[in-house]
């Protein structure tokens, strides 16, 4: 590829480049369980608001559940720190487990007809993904390992969304993302093994 297409790329598509390159380095902290994530996982909430708001890919307000979650997660993690040193893994209980799969499930329907009012241009899959990315986004402000699991089925599935979208440099962090989340995964778990081991 000649430089001059590279530098074409990058200046059309900056925002969107920029929004990758935050969320993987928010992602690794989180896995890490390191407070500092929060705020490199807003810039990404803000940038990502953007890009998908020009590609009609999900409702200003899902993108304001987000954004509260982020503040949220934020605020949690914090005051578990203050409290106890460090951020301590919690764990998820079968009754807030299926509570919280009946939320997502619940609100892919209700997101679906937003989303079929609004214009949106995979109504259905746009609304299921994003339904459960707030329940997975709710169990990591929550300390819970299980947002790791939910996190893996999402993000596999939003891969093909964006290839088929053509948001390719959007699918690679996705690809990327399913990677980071088996890897906050064991490190999620061991921590929780250390916990009980202490």
């Amino acid at each position: 590829m000649h430089w001059t297409a590279i530098a074409n790329y990058l200046a059309a598509n900056w925002m969107e480049d920029a929004g990758v390159l935050t969320t993987v380095v928010g992602i690794w902290l989180t896995t890490r369980r390191k407070l500092i994530c929060w705020p490199v996982v807003l810039i990404s909430d803000v940038l990502y608001l953007i890009v998908f708001t020009a590609f009609a890919c999900i409702p200003m307000h899902c993108c304001r559940f987000l954004l509260a979650f982020t503040l949220y997660g934020w605020w949690y993690w914090w005051r578990g720190m203050r409290e106890v040193g460090e951020v301590r893994v919690v764990r998820l209980t079968l009754r807030n487990m299926l509570a919280g799969l009946a939320a997502g499930a619940a609100g892919s329907v209700l997101l679906g007809l937003l989303m079929e009012q609004i214009g949106a241009a995979l109504p259905r899959l746009d609304a299921t993904l994003m339904s459960y990315s707030l329940v997975a986004s709710w169990w990591q402000t929550r300390k819970h390992t299980a947002n790791w699991w939910l996190w893996i089925a999402v993000d596999l599935a939003y891969i093909g969304e964006y290839l088929y979208k053509g948001l390719q440099p959007t699918a690679a962090l996705y690809a990327l993302l399913v990677a980071l989340a088996v890897l906050g995964l064991r490190d999620w778990r061991r921590a929780a093994t250390a916990q009980i081991a202490a």
